[in-house]
This record gives structure tokens, C-alpha cells and sequence, in this order.
């Protein structure tokens, strides 16, 4: 880690993560500080890409997208141009929330939202035409127990 965070920058984070919609003034005045250096510690945290942006979190419930998916990803081969391509390919695909590389038997692991069962299903039969795509392994959530973005800045040791 590149930034140095003291307890009030921890402090910032903290508050952000669970309003982002917080104004400055809001922020300064929950944290002890003045309008002006709580400005520029939130300038510095962006500067520095520790505050990458500010968003609202949807429940997807509500929005009628009720099937969430973990895809395992096997891919043919990994040569020069596989993995690149899947990835620029899987970046255009709105139904995919997060993808990571993963280490194990698999290459890639998805998290998917979809409307239905039926709606994942044409997700996966466009997922497994991509080229160099080997195999999917899905697993579907039957219920939510925990779905956080709030890095535990506790952690932090400085």
C-alpha cells in the first residue's frame, strides 16, 4: 500500500462505505475535522486510487434479478491470445457483476445475476460458445448470508 492512512482517513472510508451519498461538510463534522482538510484528505484518498468512486448498491431482489450464480470457468488452453480474449469478452457481458483469475482446477470464477433460471441458462449457452471456453461449472445461491463491498479497515495495521 502505497497511502499512509491515519485514524481519520480510516474514519472517512468507514463512514463512505456505509453512506456515499455524504457530503463533506456531513464527513468533517462526524469526523472532528473542518470542512477544508477533510476535503483535502478525501481529494488525496481519490488522488491516490484508494477511493476508486461512489455509488449507490442496488438490491437486486427488488429489481426482479433474483438468481445469482457462481460460474467456474475452464478455458481450452491458455495461450497468448486466450486469456485476453475471454477476459475483453466477459468485460462486455452486463449479466457478469465480478470475474476474477483464480488458482485450482479452474481459470476464471464469475458472479452472475440473472432474472430467472431460464434467462442464466441462455447466459451460459452464450458463456461456452465464447472461443477457448472448455467447460463452466455452476453453482447457483440458494439464499444471501452475508454481501458486503465494506473493506474491514480494522485490518490495517499503521
Amino acid at each position: 500500500m502505497t497511502v499512509k492512512l491515519d485514524k481519520f482517513d480510516k474514519h472517512i472510508l468507514t463512514l463512505l462505505q456505509q453512506d456515499a451519498g455524504l457530503t463533506v461538510s456531513e464527513l468533517a463534522a462526524e469526523v472532528g475535522l473542518s470542512t477544508s482538510p477533510c476535503w483535502r484528505r478525501l481529494k488525496r484518498l481519490e488522488d491516490a486510487g484508494v477511493l476508486k468512486k461512489r455509488v449507490a448498491i442496488l438490491d437486486h431482489n427488488e429489481l426482479g434479478l433474483d438468481v445469482i450464480v457462481f460460474a467456474e470457468v475452464k478455458l481450452e488452453a491458455h495461450g497468448h491470445e486466450a486469456l485476453p480474449n475471454f477476459q475483453k469478452a466477459v468485460e462486455k457481458l452486463p449479466e457478469v457483476l465480478e470475474c476474477y483469475t483464480v488458482l485450482g482446477e479452474m481459470d476464471f470464477l464469475l458472479k452472475v445475476v440473472a432474472t430467472d433460471i431460464h434467462a442464466y441458462e441462455r447466459f451460459l449457452h452464450h458463456l461456452l460458445s465464447l472461443p477457448a471456453v472448455r467447460e463452466v461449472h455452476s453453482k447457483m445461491v440458494v439464499s444471501e448470508i452475508k454481501c458486503t463491498n465494506e473493506l474491514p479497515l480494522d485490518l490495517i495495521d499503521q
